[in-house]
């Protein structure tokens, strides 16, 4: 069940989060003032910034702090999902020790970006809703701990 839920959750983060919705953000410094990009498609990038004016201020202001955690997901992140779905597909247990890595880098920076949701400069007027929208990374990593922690296989 697990497996299936993690294949579920690596594969959205691979294809929609991690290659679309943060290559926007690190092609897009203004999001007032901008050309469109190659990639992500205009009605991605038009759907992206309807979240950030609707809900989520941080992600249309862009501070530094905030773009470094995008770079991690970039570069860091998007490989381990593609490795973790091989890995999930072929019940390989060389994937505990870059899992709980990515549970540990994961849950650091989510809880560093929810912070300055509830109270920081761009705070979000609609907490409620990024809670839930940010939710599964919060539990994401928690359950890859708890399943990790012996032979997932």
């Amino acid at each position: 069940m697990l497996r299936k839920v993690f294949l579920g959750f690596f594969t959205i983060n691979l294809l929609l989060i991690t290659y679309i919705v943060d290559v926007e953000q690190l092609i897009i410094a203004d999001t007032s003032h901008f050309v469109d990009p190659l990639w992500p498609p205009r009605v991605l990038v038009d759907v992206i910034h309807w979240w950030g004016r609707t809900f989520d201020p941080l992600l249309m202001a862009r501070p530094v702090w905030w773009q470094a955690t995008i770079w991690l997901d970039a570069i860091f992140f998007g490989p381990f999902y593609a490795a973790a779905i091989y890995a999930l597909i072929k019940r390989k247990n060389w994937i505990r020790t870059p899992a709980l890595v990515w549970a540990g880098m994961m849950f650091a920076n989510v809880s560093i970006i929810m912070l300055e949701e509830i109270k920081g400069l761009y705070a979000s007027p609609n907490l409620g809703i990024v809670m839930l929208a940010n939710a599964s990374w919060f539990l994401m990593p928690v359950l890859m701990v708890c399943w990790m922690r012996k032979d997932p296989f």
